[in-house]
């Protein structure tokens, strides 16, 4: 049995989508899975519908690049919010009020009547950006992921797809 939040933290292809969905397949038979990432160029789109591809049959899949508060209010079963960072990317890109858009994410998790994995990036193990638009994004996700990680039941980190307990235990 899952908490009402679980974090899921990782670098870039480090597994933690892959773990965080296994994780959500064991919870319930009912999962809905709450997209942020846009196609943006062919990459991405690959990327999307391979995330798509992996997951199969039993997923929900509702499309939350700014705000998925209707969706959490909504979810039963399971809910898999992938990722925060990319969320916070668009927050960032489109000039939004950032701390604004974190507190009301943060309210809209934890009023989720369902357990809720957010997977989210760890940006803070790598060199200092060079510009400031990259230091604010990097300063930003590593507070979002405090933040989460303050309010979650269950911290994961996942490297080389192994998952380890940052706080709390593995199901």
């Amino acid at each position: 049995m899952l908490p009402s939040l679980t974090l899921v933290l990782g670098g870039a292809a480090s597994g933690k989508s892959a773990y965080a969905e296994k994780l959500a397949e064991q919870t319930a038979p009912h999962r809905t899975y709450l997209a942020t990432a846009r196609p943006g160029d062919d990459e991405m789109a690959h990327r999307i519908a391979a995330h798509r591809a992996r997951r199969g049959a039993g997923w929900h899949t509702v499309e939350a690049p700014l705000d998925p508060t209707d969706a959490l209010q909504a979810a039963d079963g399971v809910v898999l919010f992938d990722c925060a960072t990319m969320w916070l990317s668009n927050h960032l890109l489109a000039d939004h009020d950032v701390g604004m858009a974190t507190n009301r994410l943060i309210s809209a998790v934890l009023a989720c009547p369902a357990p809720a994995i957010v997977v989210s990036n760890e940006l803070g193990l790598s060199i200092v950006p060079e510009n400031a638009l990259a230091r604010r994004f990097r300063q930003a996700q590593g507070e979002l992921n405090q933040r989460l990680a303050a309010e979650a039941g269950l911290v994961v980190f996942v490297a080389a797809g192994l998952p380890m307990a940052l706080k709390g235990t593995l199901p």
